[in-house]
């Protein structure tokens, strides 16, 4: 019968495409498929939280913030960019404040909040429920606050342009940011 989908028929046993257990293939997916590592346990075990600023970075940033148990910590700080992971308890927030000179990104990974930026401190007219997978944009010069509504720790990364925080910076807990900023 004529099999259009593997029309040349290699009569080499070694590397017949029709041989699924051949020298190169040892499984009958591709090699990158069947890779032995369990890759998030792997990342897990090689990567320390820390500021690793300003060198080239790359991480899985979903894991890197759902392990991190810290209020604050500076994941990477360069000269006009910062990245930050942060975990705020259930019924606690970020705290009231403004960054007059910078623009901040924000996206949840895990947990659920209740997000407030106005113009004035005692005027935060615009409020928005936020779960896992969203992203908010806070313009430079806005109040905002967070607050995880959720029965669990709210779990996110923030993005800072220009750097907000010295580098290396790590607050186990909201009261030790707030000593922090004073």
């Amino acid at each position: 019968m004529y099999n259009y989908f593997n029309s040349y028929q290699n009569h080499n046993p070694i590397y017949s495409s029709n041989n699924m257990y051949n020298g190169y293939r040892k499984y009958p997916n591709p090699y990158w498929v069947n890779y032995p590592i369990n890759h998030s346990n792997y990342w897990r075990q090689l990567i320390e939280l820390k500021d690793y600023g300003p060198k080239p970075f790359v991480i899985n940033i979903e894991e890197a913030t759902k392990r991190n148990n810290n209020f604050r910590t500076a994941l990477w700080t360069g000269n006009h960019l910062q990245l930050t992971l942060m975990s705020i308890n259930v019924l606690e927030d970020i705290g009231l404040e403004i960054h007059p000179n910078l623009d901040q990104f924000i996206r949840i990974e895990e947990g659920q909040g209740l997000v407030k930026m106005g113009d004035k401190k005692d005027m935060l007219n615009f409020q928005q429920q936020v779960y896992d997978d969203y992203a908010l944009i806070i313009p430079a010069g806005k109040w905002h606050n967070i607050i995880n509504t959720g029965n669990k720790p709210l779990k996110l990364y923030s993005i800072y342009a220009p750097v907000q925080h010295p580098y290396g910076t790590i607050h186990k807990t909201k009261a030790e940011a707030e000593a922090a900023e004073y």
